[in-house]
């Protein structure tokens, strides 16, 4: 065990504590266990915890097919969770965060390292974890806040698949203990100090996700979907720098990176959303039809606000936004997405 500047988390081992039972939280357990930590997950849903922890080792109900490795331990008792953990994964959608946080703040420690694995904005007052995390929080646990984004879908880092993923922190030394430990050959970390920049690009990159599963959807081809994706990411550029992300991280895996895998990945659940109202499904009958959470449906309403509050033109957010909330036809909006970027 060592101590820096506060941190007392191990080399090598150490203890390790997820919240949030969802497909990427369950991936992310997974891989910490691999990595060699004693981990364990909390989740919310009773059959979630009794999966893992049963005979089958499975969560059947975000994870299905993908095998807990041996030494996973979930529990539905967030305390326990949280007590345990030196290295504390937070993967909360973005509304439920400041609740959740809010119930354990008093349990949380200044040597504890809080990685926040959670992509969104908040809807009305456009806050991004980092603010949610540092308007809730005591000023003694802040200090080592850290965020990890980037291409990375659950079911590939649950089988063991090569990733890359940021991880960014204001304090380097947090930034970097939690690359030292959550990086092996299988899962590569690199790290940054822009916050702002990789928490923007996880988020907005989801709207475009959904703009192109509509063009798919729509049958308009590769060279539309390259169009959206290229356009999409000069909006989210101007957004984030806008807001203080240094452009160049757009350019990187949070932004561009994270950007073309759900823009074009089968197992996006975003895209998959925008393919099925580009097929002519409507929104209520396709959340219904799902346990998994499309961030960029509820980030759309953010997005569009976000852009008219800084006044930067942005087309084709302002488009998925009038498909998911104003009822608009698809094929206009799309057409529309085209003509304007």
């Amino acid at each position: 065990m060592s101590q820096q500047n506060g941190l007392k988390l191990s080399q090598e081992g150490t203890t390790v504590g997820v919240l949030g039972g969802g497909a990427w939280g369950t991936a992310l357990a997974f891989h910490c266990v691999r990595k060699g930590h004693n981990t364990m997950l909390w989740a919310r849903e009773t059959e979630v915890v009794e999966g893992i922890n049963g005979p089958d080792r499975e969560n059947a109900v975000f994870l299905k097919g993908h095998q807990a490795p041996e030494g996973l331990r979930a529990s539905t008792d967030m305390a326990e969770v949280v007590k345990h953990a030196e290295l504390l994964l937070m993967v909360i959608p973005t509304p439920f965060v400041a609740a959740t946080i809010t119930g354990i703040k008093d349990l949380l420690r200044p040597e504890q390292i809080l990685v926040s694995c959670t992509k969104g904005i908040l809807n009305d007052t456009l806050e991004t974890p980092q603010h949610i995390l540092s308007r809730v929080l005591p000023a003694a646990t802040t200090k080592n806040l850290a965020y990890l984004s980037g291409p990375s879908f659950a079911a590939e880092v649950a089988a063991g698949q090569p990733t890359v993923v940021t991880i960014a922190s204001a304090n380097d030394q947090a930034a970097g203990r939690a690359q030292m430990l959550l990086s092996n050959s299988r899962f590569r970390c690199y790290r940054t100090n822009d916050v702002e920049g990789v928490e923007m690009g996880g988020a907005l990159k989801n709207v475009l996700a959904i703009a192109c599963g509509i063009s798919d959807g729509l049958g308009f081809g590769n060279n539309a979907r390259a169009a959206l994706i290229t356009r999409g990411l000069v909006e989210i550029t101007r957004l984030a720098v806008a807001s203080g992300a240094h452009p160049m991280t757009m350019g990187g895996l949070a932004g561009m990176g994270d950007l073309v895998l759900t823009c074009t990945g089968d197992q996006s659940r975003n895209r998959t959303v925008g393919l099925r109202l580009g097929k002519g499904e409507k929104l209520e009958d396709i959340i219904k039809s799902t346990n998994a959470v499309a961030e960029g449906v509820l980030t759309s309403s953010a997005a569009a606000a976000l852009a008219k509050k800084l006044k930067i033109d942005c087309p084709i957010i302002d488009g998925i936004f009038r498909v998911i909330h104003k009822n608009a036809e698809p094929l206009e909006v799309c057409l529309c997405m085209f003509d304007a970027s």
